[in-house]
């Protein structure tokens, strides 16, 4: 058996870092710096850390995805458009609604689907679990402690007239602490920036050099505020975007499949049909 290590933990070496108390969050963020410079917190430990404080002060508004951006389904579609809608679309949940578009009535989780391929006797209104409904002022780490009691991941937010403002899930929220979570929307990073969907759509890293996007999409975009294609969408927005956000630019339609707060990752991209006689629009 080896001989105990002298050496003094992490939790020991910061304990004596703090042992003058800060008095308020500013001097915590600077001790907590300090620790990182000397090398007795590493930079992923500082992120999360600073995350975390951040999420305390941040509101479901601040992170939620607006309802024009939501993914919803209609109860009384035919069955056959509810899984193409599911699989264009590729979430695990989906908010539902009725006649009314405005009201959700339950969430559909995407696996319930397979239920109707098995031969079971049930309409899409039998498999929804119950929504959850919450204000959009609801702190962030509140709202975090609620998803790990209740085991939801996602929650329908609601402004104060009661009408749907937005979503948010889990995962939004995680990502504030812990930066950007891997979904179904990654792939290697080794692989190529630009891969073609089934759909005739072009999942794109958003880290991908303009000069290479132009030159697959035969685009001329180019200026000194950005060097990515993320860049371009930033650029063009004024800020950063989020999850669902739609633009389109010069006979493109660029959707953001992946963002948090810090940074784009992943865009879809689409070729809109040029009316006849018209130009690309390229800048």
């Amino acid at each position: 058996m080896e001989p105990p290590s002298n050496k003094p933990s992490l939790l020991e070496r910061l304990s004596a870092l703090l042992t003058r108390e800060p008095e308020n969050r500013e001097q915590l963020l600077e001790l907590l710096h300090a620790a990182f410079e000397r090398n007795l917190l590493d930079g992923d430990a500082l992120a999360i850390i600073e995350g975390a404080l951040q999420v305390s002060d941040m509101s479901v508004r601040d992170v939620m995805i607006p309802r024009a951006q939501m993914d919803t389904l209609d109860v009384d579609a035919p069955v056959e458009a509810i899984v193409r809608r599911a699989v264009d679309a590729s979430h695990s949940r989906f908010p539902v609604t009725d006649d009314n578009k405005d009201d959700v009535i339950g969430i559909l989780l995407a696996k319930d689907l397979l239920r109707l391929f098995a031969g079971e006797d049930l309409s899409i209104r039998d498999m929804l679990r119950p929504a959850v409904f919450i204000p959009e002022s609801k702190r962030l780490n509140v709202l975090l402690r609620e998803f790990r009691n209740s085991r939801n991941h996602m929650a329908i937010v609601v402004d104060e007239y009661g009408g749907v403002a937005g979503l948010v899930t889990i995962e939004d929220v995680l990502e504030q602490i812990v930066g950007d979570i891997e979904d179904e929307y990654d792939w290697d990073e080794d692989s190529d920036n630009i891969l073609l969907d089934q759909d005739g759509r072009y999942r794109v890293k958003a880290t991908t050099e303009i000069e290479a996007f132009n030159e697959s999409f035969s685009a001329n975009f180019e200026s000194e505020d950005y060097d990515t294609v993320g860049g371009l969408v930033i650029h063009e927005l004024g800020r950063l975007p989020k999850r669902g956000e739609v633009l389109t630019l010069a006979g493109m339609r660029f959707q953001v499949l992946r963002a948090d707060s810090r940074r784009v990752h992943t865009l879809l991209v689409e070729i809109l049909p040029q009316p006849p006689g018209g130009s690309d629009g390229s800048s």
